[in-house]
């Protein structure tokens, strides 16, 4: 009974060193491979000293001889700048705060270089700010936010190769002036709003005034153009009338001359004139007006020879 006891304790025992076995194994194996992923880096120290950098990929480990000591993302990084206060040119006092875009492109000189890249390059990033706002007034921080993105990434920049760091960009975020520089600033733009608007109203007016002379005065020419037009045509209408009555008066004329000589003709003149002169004392009836009336008013006869030795004489005068 006691050597079966033994022999279970036995076999007991050795069950527990095999699981403990497999469990150092599967520790020793873990500890052994190592996956990066992608856009990561790695530096690895054997025995306290460098030994590889390992990105991407199933990477192996020696225990106990090989640590990993630093762990690096190789994306880029937009890192805050806490808000400072900064002294302008005209000595106003503002707060200004940023970010920083910056990337790693050495992960051993990022390890080794300096002890905290993205420490050292914030405050890099503030003293430049700080230098540059200094150089410039108030009104000319608001205009000049570009150079001093520029300003900052240039000297971050500069200052941080040694450490495998490429700064990419920086960003303004604010600037921010004191309550009572507000006020003043918002006073001025209002002053500034309200002249341009009376300016702006002055130009309407003016320009209104313009146009109105310039609509008067084409209204103007176009009334004489064409009054001057009506005048033209009725002068050229009357010119045409009194052309086309001589016209007819002188073909009458030539019309009667030639029935004058004609056979009897002046017979007909003879009798024409005796008509038109008994119509004319006959219409004096229907007038109510005062008239002088010829001594031989019944001599028709003797008015009647007048007119005859007058045609007779005319046409003579043309023979």
């Amino acid at each position: 009974m006691t050597e079966v006891i033994t022999l279970a304790a036995a076999a007991s025992s050795t069950t527990f060193i095999l699981i403990g076995i497999i469990i150092l194994a599967f520790i020793l194996i873990s500890s052994m491979v190592k996956v990066v992923p992608q856009r990561t880096a790695i530096i690895v120290e054997r025995l306290g000293k460098y030994k590889a950098t390992f990105t991407a990929g199933f990477q192996i480990l020696i225990p106990f001889i090989d640590k990993i000591r630093y762990r690096h993302t190789l994306k880029e990084q937009a890192i805050d700048v806490a808000p400072q206060i900064c002294i302008t040119r005209d000595n106003i006092a503002v707060e200004v705060d940023g970010i920083l875009y910056l990337q790693i492109l050495d992960p051993q000189k990022a390890s080794y270089g300096i002890d905290n890249y993205r420490f050292a390059s914030i405050q890099i990033a503030q003293t430049t700010m700080r230098s540059v706002i200094g150089k410039l007034e108030l009104d000319k921080t608001f205009e000049e936010r570009e150079t001093i993105n520029v300003s900052i990434v240039d000297a971050v920049d500069k200052a941080s190769e040694p450490w495998g760091v490429k700064v990419t960009r920086y960003e303004v975020k604010n600037i921010s002036p004191p309550q009572s520089i507000r006020d003043a600033m918002e006073k001025q733009m209002r002053a500034e709003r309200e002249k341009r608007a009376v300016i702006a109203e002055s130009e309407g007016t003016r320009q209104a005034k313009i146009n109105n002379a310039d609509g008067d005065k084409q209204e103007f020419i176009l009334k004489s153009e064409g009054e001057k037009q009506r005048r033209i045509n009725e002068a050229a209408g009357r010119a045409s009338e009194i052309e086309q009555v001589a016209v007819a008066t002188a073909n009458g004329l030539r019309a009667i001359a030639k029935a004058i000589s004609d056979e009897n003709g002046l017979n007909a003149v003879n009798l024409r004139i005796a008509e038109q002169y008994l119509n004319g004392f006959a219409n004096l009836a229907k007038l109510n007006n005062t008239i002088i009336l010829p001594s031989n008013l019944t001599d028709v006869a003797g008015i009647v020879a007048t007119a005859t030795s007058m045609f007779n004489e005319v046409k003579d005068k043309r023979k």
